[in-house]
């Protein structure tokens, strides 16, 4: 799974809208759209922010693991 398809499952699992996601983001809505259409590459920082607010890895966010690890904590 790529991970514009990982970001979209997370999302619609949590019941967020798209514009919640992009709120935190602190980007528009279509910005986050084109995210999980994969017309746009994700910033890092970005990336980061879902992995918090999903409570997830960045290797599962990114694809590199199936399985959700938590977030690791600071």
């Amino acid at each position: 799974m790529n991970y514009n398809d990982i970001i979209k499952s997370l999302r619609v699992q949590k019941f967020y809208t798209q514009q919640y996601v992009a709120d935190i983001l602190n980007i528009c809505q279509k910005t986050y759209s084109d995210y999980e259409l994969g017309y746009t590459r994700i910033p890092i920082e970005s990336l980061i922010s879902l992995a918090k607010l999903y409570n997830v890895d960045m290797n599962y966010i990114c694809g590199v693991s199936k399985v959700a690890n938590d977030y690791p904590k600071e």
